[in-house]
């Protein structure tokens, strides 16, 4: 009989309380994954996944090290715990490792009412095959589409169990389903595509695969026969689908880790006005039937709401155990962990205060500039904040959307782009980042 999550991690302790660790933690993951993909109405590729994955990181004193399997067997689990203390013995000091204090830890929570699981019977492969295939046969029945390129489904669910040596165990279970599409339009070196996708926690509220397909032709018929945009300085609006990643930035920046190394162009901004007065970022990994919601960190602190920003000044890093104590701060429980490394801070569910105005009337007020609705590429200056980025979308004049774009470069400075943010108020109230399109001053196009 396969054992518990919670008894592996507590026979992953004890080898490494055997094999002589000062103090230890242990994560166990078992995961199930399904992928569809259909091609002209036929299956085209079907794959399935199992498994469970732990790992352990052992400290003596104040040197760590961290060893992962995915085999189970009483064997391995002590092999592990052995080469882990071996390797712990000759790593280099760092004054900054060690457990949360006890006090620290979660000590009650309810996983059930995060919704992060569908109670329902996970749906057969030939439910995936369906659902791929309607939406590739929505795609293709829209005039202009002359062939979808990919259209799939899928579905995922893990446990994940996390103990330490002073006394955490706890543990919790995610479930996803998703259907997406991608759609072609023209032939040779005239062809445009776009895609849509949608995934949820509960197959329930996943969008209809007739909707899926629908939407990617319609994102790609939008953009057949594009043009080269204008070069100089305009304002740039980006769509909802791409505006997070102006927010995923400047998340990056106020990572402990970062901020730590001194190599962030936030490193000295904490208490500093960065974004307009009227924005306010606000974490929530409490949020329910939010991907990225945890009743506790990867160190077993209890998650809790936060603000990160507050009214365009910027209140806090994100901390682990580890960054917090090189800070001199407390942690702000955003510790990540997966099985072969140690905790590290990332931030989970955001939201972006929205505006009152729709894209369209940022349009208006936008009047001429470029409407970005994808990104190419990525070249960002960690310490400078200078960014530079391909990007896709259309050309707006008068207010109006004139004709599609590709090819294009929009560059500037993350600070100087941050401090005059325009929301709109189309942002998705069930994605993990919550943040609305955004009108961006003064960008430079090529």
């Amino acid at each position: 009989m396969a054992q518990s999550l919670d008894s592996l991690t507590a026979a992953l302790l004890q080898a490494a309380k055997s094999a002589g660790a000062d103090t230890a933690d242990a994560i166990a993951v078992e995961g199930t994954s399904v992928s569809i993909d259909v091609l002209n109405g036929a299956l085209e590729h079907a794959e399935r996944s199992e498994g469970i994955d732990i790992g352990l990181r052992v400290m003596i004193g104040q040197r760590q090290a961290c060893v992962s399997a995915s085999d189970t067997s009483a064997d391995t689990i002590e092999t592990m715990a052995q080469r882990a203390v071996a390797m712990a013995n000759v790593a280099p000091i760092d004054d900054s490792i060690g457990l949360a204090d006890p006090a620290q830890l979660a000590t009650d929570w309810d996983a059930e009412a995060l919704e992060l699981y569908d109670p329902g019977p996970e749906p057969d492969p030939a439910t995936l095959q369906e659902n791929a295939r309607r939406a590739e046969a929505a795609a293709l029945a829209v005039s202009g589409i002359s062939q979808v390129q990919a259209a799939s489904s899928g579905y995922g669910q893990n446990r994940i169990h996390l103990a330490t040596s002073n006394g955490f165990s706890g543990g919790y279970q995610r479930s996803s389903i998703h259907t997406s599409c991608v759609a072609i339009t023209g032939s040779g070196a005239d062809m445009e595509r776009d895609y849509y996708g949608d995934g949820r926690i509960f197959a329930a509220d996943l969008e209809t695969p007739e909707y899926i397909g629908k939407m990617a032709a319609q994102r790609t018929l939008e953009r057949a026969n594009p043009r080269k945009t204008k070069s100089g300085a305009y304002p740039v609006l980006f769509d909802e689908r791409v505006s997070s990643s102006l927010i995923s930035h400047l998340l990056a920046a106020i990572n402990g880790t970062s901020i730590v190394r001194g190599s962030s162009w936030l490193r000295d901004a904490m208490g500093a006005q960065i974004l307009p007065t009227a924005l306010s970022i606000y974490e929530n990994p409490l949020r329910a039937r939010t991907p990225s919601s945890r009743p506790f960190d990867g160190e077993g602190l209890p998650s809790a709401p936060r603000s990160i920003i507050e009214n365009g000044i910027l209140m806090d890093w994100t901390l682990d155990l580890a960054t917090a104590r090189k800070l001199g701060l407390q942690s702000t429980a955003n510790a990540s962990r997966g099985t072969s490394s140690p905790p590290s801070p990332s931030t989970g569910n955001i939201t972006l205060t929205q505006g009152t105005k729709s894209r369209n009337e940022l349009l208006a007020d936008m009047g001429t500039g470029l409407l970005v609705t994808s990104m190419i590429g990525s070249s960002i200056n960690a310490t400078t904040g200078d960014y530079s980025r391909g990007a896709a979308g259309f050309w707006v004049e008068n207010g109006e959307i004139q004709y599609p774009v590709n090819e294009c470069t929009i560059a500037g400075n993350l600070r100087d782009m941050l401090a005059t943010l325009i929301p709109a108020n189309d942002a998705r109230a069930h994605l993990s980042r919550v943040v609305p399109s955004l009108l961006v001053e003064g960008l430079i196009l090529a």
